[in-house]
């Protein structure tokens, strides 16, 4: 069972990666789901496989066997190659430590939200009893935020701020799922994405 809510409905969007229907939001789609995550909490598309490749080569060079990505070629690239691809365009990932109330998370000074959740594999309609790590964006855009997940036909949209919250608080509460927040890097120095509020 998936750990992305189920309740949002979803916007048309044309199949394959870019631009949808929803004016102005950007929305890549299919089976790199990393690049996929930077791209659309980017807002366009700055990654690709062989940029994430040539990171993972960075970040472990003299390695036999990468251990930053799918050995299988399948997007499934782990955390440092998210926070080197954010670092290289001037954004941080901060961990969102889940024992923090979400009412702490100050919205202001972040750009947008990376989540690893766990995901079923499956071959056709049969689903597998094995799990894999998916990765998924949130990002905000004129008013609305959405879960702009790459394994979903369209975008869908969450809402405002309180109901980005319930999005984020059921996520959390599910599993093994992790929040990285995606804030410029003035803001990850200066704190600004955590509010004082207890």
């Amino acid at each position: 069972e998936r750990c992305v809510p189920t309740s949002w409905t979803c916007v048309d969007v044309m199949s394959g990666s870019g631009r949808n229907e929803a004016p102005g939001v950007y929305h890549e789609r299919l089976e790199l789901c990393a690049v996929h995550a930077l791209n659309n909490v980017l807002q366009e598309r700055i990654f690709t496989q062989e940029a994430a490749d040539e990171i993972c080569k960075k970040l472990a060079p003299d390695a036999r066997w990468n251990p930053h990505r799918s050995f299988l070629g399948t997007g499934n690239y782990d955390v440092n190659v998210i926070m080197a691809a954010l670092q290289s365009v001037g954004l941080e990932a901060i961990w969102w430590d889940k024992r923090r109330p979400l009412e702490q998370l100050s919205l202001e000074g972040v750009l947008g939200f990376i989540i690893n959740i766990p995901s079923n594999v499956c071959l056709g309609f049969l689903s597998l009893p094995v799990r894999r790590r998916h990765w998924i964006a949130v990002r905000q855009l004129d008013g609305t935020y959405y879960n702009l997940d790459s394994k979903l036909k369209g975008l869908a949209p969450i809402g405002g701020e309180s109901d980005l919250r319930v999005f984020l608080q059921e996520i959390l509460s599910q599993g093994p799922c992790e929040l990285l927040l995606v804030v410029p890097r003035e803001s990850s120095e200066a704190g600004n994405w955590l509010s004082t509020v207890r």
